[in-house]
């Protein structure tokens, strides 16, 4: 059975609030935590975008678990900036801490007034910026000219091991190219065969035996008519292709888009149901694909009582 894992959602949680679920969610029985990093939310209901990287050192402190972050270099992060938190934060956490590296989304990149660049300069950027932060991860002193510019940057305060640069992908083709470099793949679930063919080109793409960790967005409530009105609420900003969701610049308009989404085209990107056995055999079809790390994302603001009950009542079904 794969590490299952808690997502902590900064576009939907306070910073202490996601500092205190990190928390109950590692004394309930999670193994493990990953969370976003972004700076503006989907939603403006959503309502809350903290500094991942500063909340990363309290919830490493205040826990003893893994934890990871997804994160996209090169525009709104140098990505020198990038290399001296990782390694920072590997440093001072050792074999506790792994960053996934992304493209990134127009929501939270174009602040710096920069344009946004179209998917194949974006995917260039990145294979851009993981080689300079690698070098400077091996202590090397880094000067580049291309797509990111870097002029002499040395990091001074490394950790023993380096820690693990995975890629996050959505599609196939990403994942391919992702096998390539990264130490690993972190994926967003899908419709089963389509999961399993974003997982089948990241180990084709150079992959095979690295670890594959796959966030879960899930609705669960008392009731079935409450966990699809929280998956409606919260999370109907999440429901388009990549076209839109890494391309529109504002939660407004994400909202604007999302005008027309019905609560029931929420099931499906969704997991939602108020049976705990349910989301159990779900999670167990996903493990069943080989992966490594589960990360549950219980899409509602409220994540106390989601993490009491899937601790009492799926994660004990998940180990037998």
């Amino acid at each position: 059975m794969p590490t299952i894992g808690f997502h902590a959602s900064h576009e939907q949680l306070t910073p202490g609030d996601a500092l205190q679920a990190v928390i109950d969610a590692e004394a309930a029985g999670f193994d493990s935590a990953m969370c976003s990093d972004h700076l503006a939310p989907w939603s403006e209901r959503q309502g809350e975008s903290g500094h991942a990287w500063s909340w990363l050192g309290a919830a490493l402190q205040a826990t003893d678990s893994t934890m990871g972050v997804v994160t996209a270099p090169g525009q709104r992060y140098h990505p020198a900036v990038h290399a001296q938190a990782i390694a920072t934060l590997a440093a001072m956490f050792p074999g506790r801490f792994w960053a996934a590296l992304g493209s990134g989304e127009a929501l939270n990149e174009h602040v710096t007034g920069d344009r946004w660049p179209a998917k194949p300069a974006r995917d260039a950027r990145l294979l851009e910026c993981v080689a300079v932060i690698r070098a400077l991860l091996r202590g090397e002193e880094v000067t580049h000219d291309g797509l990111v510019r870097v002029d002499r940057a040395r990091i001074w305060s490394l950790p023993f091991v380096a820690p693990p640069l995975f890629g996050a992908a959505v599609s196939e083709e990403t994942a391919r190219v992702v096998g390539s470099w990264a130490d690993g793949l972190i994926t967003v679930n899908q419709e089963p065969a389509v999961l399993r063919r974003v997982i089948d080109a990241f180990r084709e793409g150079g992959g095979d035996g690295k670890p594959i960790h796959v966030q879960v967005h899930l609705s669960w409530a008392e009731d079935e008519p409450a966990a699809l009105t929280i998956a409606h609420d919260q999370w109907r900003t999440n429901v388009f292709g990549s076209e839109l969701m890494w391309d529109l610049e504002l939660p407004s308009q994400f909202d604007a888009a999302a005008k027309h989404v019905q609560p029931q085209d929420l099931c499906g990107p969704v997991l939602v149901s108020a049976d705990p056995g349910q989301h159990a055999a779900w999670i167990d079809g996903i493990a069943s694909l080989g992966v490594q790390g589960i990360y549950l994302h219980h899409v509602g603001r409220e994540q106390q009582r989601f993490i009491e009950v899937f601790g009492e009542r799926v994660l004990p079904e998940l180990t037998r």
